[in-house]
């Protein structure tokens, strides 16, 4: 006799991710601290969500369509912002983290904002902000922000999920996944999606549509916990879902 179908999402979700194939063969890694940033446009009657599609040559997700996201960096620390993080946030980003600190928490929701910006070229944040000297001198990794005076809107993002990388997979991340409305973006800088960039293309794509893209199991799941998460109001009081690999299959616990 057949088992039930999964009923709940969280049920379903696991199970997608259980049932997905995946290659892990490659030596064991340890995860590094990451960030992602998922864009919502929502002036239309359905929501969009902006996605990159990756070279092909890159070892990692290769021609996959993904969120601008990448590693957490020392230097993402002590980077100045218009507004900080809802406390709200910042606590869930502390939960189930070695060595948790606000200024942690703080370099996740940096890390997001900076890599977003490293490869699509789109600053977000707020206006007519002032940098320190430090961050504007030219080749500072913050000098576009500082050049178009925008700085870190920290209280925009919202914290939505949470997940690690599979053992054995040829790169491993812990990543924090972040979201916030089409409205941060405050300026850009052309010329950074290409034939030879990390990202060959971006699109906004209908929340409904973005599982015809080639997209990994992982942010076919983000994509319905986003969904479900503006159904349900889209408050910071909601709980944030944390996918992990554990004896030998994915689950599911929320923070």
């Amino acid at each position: 006799m057949a088992s039930a179908p999964p009923e709940t999402l969280a049920e379903r979700l696991t199970d997608h991710l259980n049932h997905a194939e995946r290659d892990m063969t490659s030596p064991n890694l340890r995860p590094r601290d990451a960030a992602t940033l998922i864009l919502i446009d929502r002036t239309g009657t359905v929501p969009k969500v902006l996605l990159g599609r990756r070279h092909a040559g890159l070892k990692f997700m290769p021609g996959k369509f993904v969120f601008p996201g990448g590693r957490v960096e020392p230097t993402d620390r002590g980077v100045p912002a218009a507004s900080e993080l809802d406390p709200r946030m910042a606590e869930r980003l502390m939960l189930e983290t070695s060595r948790p600190s606000l200024v942690k928490a703080r370099a996740f929701a940096i890390a997001a904002v900076r890599e977003t910006f490293e490869e699509t070229g789109l600053l977000l944040g707020r206006p007519d902000g002032s940098w320190p000297e430090m961050h504007a001198s030219e080749g500072a990794p913050w000098s576009p922000f500082a050049a178009a005076r925008v700085l870190p809107d920290l209280s925009t993002l919202q914290f939505i999920a949470r997940a690690v990388t599979p053992p054995r997979r040829p790169r491993r991340f812990d990543t924090r996944f972040f979201a916030v409305d089409a409205t941060a973006i405050a300026a850009k800088v052309d010329g950074v999606i290409g034939p030879d960039a990390e990202l060959v293309e971006l699109v906004w794509m209908p929340l409904d549509d973005a599982e015809a893209l080639e997209i990994a199991p992982i942010t076919k799941a983000v994509l319905a916990e986003l969904d479900h998460r503006i159904t349900c109001g889209f408050s910071p009081d909601l709980p944030v879902p944390f996918y992990r690999w554990l004896r030998g299959k994915f689950s599911r616990v929320e923070l």
